[in-house]
């Protein structure tokens, strides 16, 4: 579908949206998913699509430019030139109405946005996630150094300029010359310690270093499907869990959900999931703190295995796990096409096969496609 959009007053400097109004199945990925499902006999399910506009309640931004004219947006592509980006149409209106204010602030203060080469300057990005039944900010500052004087002052003004419309603020320390974006140092200036959402009747917090999805319509709905196809009482072991959305709403219809995750915001927001559950809830779950490969037996024993790895695909000792020792069920989410077929092989040779392949579109007119897979034991499949 070509949706009826506006034109853009950011392209084509701005890289963000490259297939800008365009909601149909990226070519290459539907050509992969079509020969995918031609060859298991998977069930091909069409595109999953949400809002057209205003449905990204997450964005990372570069801040470059300077004091008195500071810009806000993504780089450009195979660049560091930043295209400013103030009337972003996919974001949610209030990460638009954020990046404002910290614009306003950054003025009203003088502190310097960082620049290349050289390192200089303080502020390098901001980070900004929408609660969704509030409307309000969670603000994450990343600047070069710990907080300072000037640090300081920035942050009182950008609460004086959001207001009522600020969640929470943070200070996040990144000093390196690289290109990571977030650094292992948090300072709390404000507010709650996590945003908290209702995901599919789950509640789930996301503290400012945690994983969010940033299309939490779509997000939402992957979790429903996921439940869908969950046998009542089921013992369930979810890999990569992040803060725990899609376990967290499972655990009413499963007998038992083990968790696994290794990073510590996950893991913090994870055990906010668990404590606001009944206590007759709380005993049914576990959490395996780790690498999902140094966890591999949390899963004996389980009706059901859920994964949700990042772009690298499996760690390897999961799927030589999963491979020798299949569950009932896999149910796989994947942010990467490319790993995840190059996995199917031993997957299927392991006795999985796959029944259904759902595709998402979690980021509109872009190459990206999410992928959930459903695959099932077939044990005359597991001794040819």
């Amino acid at each position: 579908m070509v949706a009826l959009l506006e034109p853009c007053s950011h392209r084509p400097t701005c890289p963000g949206c490259p297939r800008y109004g365009d909601q149909r199945l990226p070519p290459e990925a539907e050509a992969t998913l079509t020969r995918i499902a031609a060859e298991t006999g998977a069930v091909l399910s069409p595109l999953r699509t949400g809002a057209a506009e205003g449905y990204r309640y997450r964005a990372r931004l570069a801040v470059r430019g300077r004091a008195q004219s500071p810009k806000i947006g993504i780089f450009q592509r195979s660049s560091h030139r930043i295209a400013d980006i103030p009337n972003c149409r996919v974001h949610h209106p209030q990460i638009n109405a954020a990046a404002a204010a910290v614009r306003s602030a950054i003025r009203k203060t003088g502190i310097a946005p960082y620049r290349e080469p050289g390192a200089h300057g303080e502020l390098r990005y901001v980070q900004i996630a929408i609660g969704r039944s509030s409307d309000r900010a969670q603000v994450v500052l990343v600047g070069k150094t710990e907080p300072t004087a000037a640090s300081g002052e920035l942050c009182d003004a950008l609460r004086s300029e959001l207001g009522s419309r600020l969640h929470s603020l943070w200070w996040n320390t990144q000093p390196h010359p690289n290109n990571v974006i977030l650094g292992e140092t948090w300072t709390h200036q404000y507010g709650p310690e996590a945003l908290h959402e209702t995901l599919a009747g789950a509640d789930v917090f996301f503290p400012p270093g945690a994983f969010g999805q940033s299309h939490l319509a779509l997000a939402e709905e992957m979790v429903e499907r996921i439940r869908s196809w969950i046998p009542e009482g089921s013992r369930v072991a979810e890999f990569y869990a992040g803060c725990g959305p899609i376990g967290l709403a499972l655990i009413e219809q499963a007998g038992e959900i083990r968790f696994n995750e290794v990073a510590e915001q996950g893991l913090s927001g994870l055990a906010q999931g668990i404590a606001a559950l009944s206590p007759e809830l709380v005993r049914r779950t576990g959490v395996f703190s780790g690498e999902a490969g140094d966890c591999v037996e949390m899963a004996r024993g389980c009706d059901v295995v859920i994964v949700d790895p990042p772009r690298k695909g499996l760690d390897s000792a999961l799927l030589d796990s999963l491979v020798a020792a299949p569950p009932e069920m896999l149910v796989y989410q994947s942010c990467s096409l490319a790993s995840f077929e190059r996995e199917l092989p031993a997957l299927v040779g392991g006795g999985l096969r796959l029944v259904e392949l759902e595709p998402y579109d979690l980021f509109p007119y872009t190459e990206h496609v999410e992928l959930l897979a459903r695959f099932e034991y077939d044990r005359c499949l597991a001794s040819e």
